[in-house]
C-alpha cells in the first residue's frame, strides 16, 4: 500500500500492521506475482518447444526466429495498453483479464495446426506477458507497506526466474516424447489461478480506489489490516495529496501526465533503466549462450540442461537480492550490480579478442549473469513500481515496460549481425560501455527509495534532477 504508507517524518503507521495482516499481504503478493511467473514461463518454454515444433511444421530459420520474436512484439503492445486499462477498470480486473488472455493464447498454441496459427498464439501470449509485466509491479507496490515493499516487489522478478526455470524443467519432462503441445499446456494452470485469484481472493488496490474517489472502500481495507485510527491517518494523508496533485495538474490524465514537468524525472529514470537493462547485454547471454560457448571451443551439451543451469543461477541470485533489497537499498544494489556487469562484460569481450582460456570465458559469463540477477534484473522492476506518483504510476510503468520490451527486441534482432560484422569481443565491449553509462546515470540521477513514501521519493527525484526541474514544477529552488 505505497499510497497508504508512512507520512514523511513519522514513525510510519504501517509499522502498526499486525503479523496476521502482513501474512495476508504476503499471500496476496504471491498470487499477484503469478503474473510474473507466466511472464517467465512463456518466454522460457519456447526454447525447448521449438526443437520439436520445427520438424513438425517444417519451419525455416526465418520462421523459427519469428516464433520467438513475435512474442516480444506482442509484449510491447501489451505493455503499452496495460497502463490505461489498469487505470480505467482497476488493478484487480486488469490482472484477471490478463489471466484470461494467457489462457486464450495457451489454447491456440496447444491446438495450433500450422505455422500461422502458432504465430497468432505467440502474439496473444506476448500481449498477456507485456501487460502482466506492466501491471504486476504496480499492483504489488500498491498492496504493500513501505517497510516490506522492496521484498514484495522483488517477488515479481523471483517468480519470473522461477517461471523460466520451471519452463526448462517442463521442457525436459516432455522432451522424451517430443510433446511440445504439453509444454505449452502446462501454462494454463497458473493462468487459471490468475483468473480465480482476481475473482475471489485479491482485493482492489487501495491506491487505485483512493485515486478514483472510492476512499470509503480504501479505508475499509486498511481498517481490516490495521485499525481505525491508522486508517483515518492514512486516508487523510491520501486525500490531502490527491487534492494537492489535482490542484497542480487539473487537466492532465493518463499519458498526458507523463509529459508534465513534475513526472518527467520519474519518466526519465524509468525509461533509461528500461533501456539499459536490455542494452546492457543480458539477453544476448541468455538467448545465445550455447552459440557463444561454441565459439570458445566448448560445447553446450544438452541445450535444455544448459538452460536449467542458467536458470538456477538467476534464481539463486534473485533470492540474494530479496534478502538485501530492504536492508542495503535499491541504489546500492544497482551501483554494485552495474559495476560488476561493466567489468565482467569487458572481460568477456577481452576473452574473445585475446583468445583466452574457454574456462575463463565461462567464468566471466556466469559472473555477469549472477551480477545482473542480484541487482539490475530485480531492482528495475522494483523501481518502476515506486518512482512514479500515484496518479501516473500505471501509465509510467506501462511506458517503462514498453521500452524494456522494445529494447529486448532490438538487441535480440541485432546481436548476431553486429557480432558477425564487428566480432563478438568488440560487441561485448559495446555492452560494457552501455553498462558504464548506466552506472554513471544511476549515480547521478537515481535516488534511494527504500523506506520512502511517494511524496518523499518525488522530492528526492526533483532534487536529483536539479533546480530547473523544480522551477518547471512550480517550486522554489532549495
Amino acid at each position: 500500500m505505497q499510497g497508504f504508507s508512512r507520512e514523511p517524518g513519522t514513525e510510519g503507521p504501517m509499522s502498526e500492521v499486525p503479523r496476521a495482516s502482513l501474512r495476508r499481504i504476503w499471500r496476496w503478493a504471491v498470487l499477484v506475482a503469478v503474473g510474473g511467473f507466466l511472464f517467465g514461463y512463456d518466454t522460457g518454454v519456447i526454447s525447448g518447444a521449438l526443437l520439436y515444433i520445427t520438424p513438425d511444421f517444417r519451419l525455416t530459420a526465418a520462421q523459427q526466429g519469428s516464433v520467438v520474436s513475435v512474442l516480444l512484439l506482442g509484449a510491447m503492445a501489451g505493455a503499452l495498453l496495460a497502463g490505461r486499462v489498469a487505470d480505467r477498470i482497476g488493478r484487480r480486473a486488469t490482472f484477471g483479464l490478463e489471466g484470461a488472455v494467457f489462457i486464450v493464447g495457451t489454447a491456440i498454441a496447444v491446438f495450433a495446426a500450422d505455422f500461422p496459427m502458432l504465430l497468432v498464439a505467440r502474439l496473444v501470449l506476448g500481449l498477456a506477458v507485456g501487460s502482466a509485466s506492466s501491471t504486476v509491479p504496480v499492483y504489488l507496490s500498491e498492496l504493500s507497506p513501505t517497510e516490506i515493499r522492496g521484498r514484495v516487489l522483488t517477488l515479481n522478478q523471483l517468480l519470473i526466474t522461477i517461471g523460466i526455470l520451471v519452463a526448462y524443467f517442463v521442457n525436459l519432462a516432455f522432451s522424451s516424447g517430443g510433446l511440445w503441445r504439453g509444454m505449452f499446456a502446462v501454462g494454463a494452470v497458473p493462468a487459471l489461478l490468475m483468473v480465480l485469484a482476481a475473482a475471489f481472493l485479491l482485493p482492489e488496490s487501495p491506491e487505485w480506489q483512493g485515486t478514483h474517489g472510492q476512499l470509503d472502500k480504501a479505508r475499509a481495507l486498511v481498517v481490516s489490516l490495521t485499525n481505525e485510527a491508522t486508517a483515518d491517518k492514512l486516508i487523510d494523508e491520501r486525500r490531502r495529496r490527491r487534492q494537492q496533485w489535482e490542484a497542480d495538474r487539473p487537466a492532465q490524465r493518463g499519458w498526458r501526465l507523463l509529459r508534465s514537468a513534475r513526472v518527467r524525472p520519474a519518466l526519465v529514470v524509468g525509461l533509461t533503466l528500461a533501456a539499459a537493462q536490455q542494452f546492457g547485454g543480458i539477453n544476448t547471454i541468455i538467448y545465445y549462450a550455447p552459440t557463444i560457448m561454441k565459439e570458445t571451443g566448448l560445447t553446450a551439451g544438452n541445450s535444455i540442461l544448459y538452460s536449467v543451469a542458467i536458470g538456477l543461477i538467476n534464481l539463486v541470485m534473485t533470492l540474494v537480492a530479496i534478502k538485501l533489497i530492504d536492508r542495503v537499498g535499491r541504489r546500492v544494489l544497482l551501483l554494485f550490480s552495474l559495476t560488476g556487469m561493466t567489468v565482467t562484460m569487458a572481460l568477456l569481450g577481452l576473452a574473445f579478442v585475446a583468445g583466452l582460456n574457454s574456462i575463463l570465458t565461462l567464468v566471466f559469463m556466469v559472473g555477469y549473469i549472477a551480477l545482473f540477477a542480484g541487482g539490475m534484473g530485480p531492482v528495475f522492476w522494483v523501481l518502476i513500481g515506486e518512482i512514479f506518483p500515484p496518479s501516473a504510476r500505471a501509465v509510467g510503468s506501462s511506458a517503462s515496460t514498453t521500452v524494456n520490451w522494445g529494447s529486448n527486441f532490438v538487441v535480440s534482432l541485432l546481436f548476431l549481425p553486429v557480432a558477425n560484422a564487428l566480432g563478438q569481443g568488440q560487441t561485448f565491449w559495446i555492452f560494457a560501455a552501455i553498462c558504464a553509462v548506466a552506472l554513471w546515470f544511476v549515480g547521478r540521477y537515481v535516488p534511494e527509495t527504500r523506506d520512502r513514501d511517494a511524496g518523499q521519493i518525488d522530492e528526492a527525484l526533483q532534487r536529483r534532477f536539479g533546480r530547473r526541474t523544480r522551477r518547471a514544477a512550480g517550486e522554489q529552488p532549495a
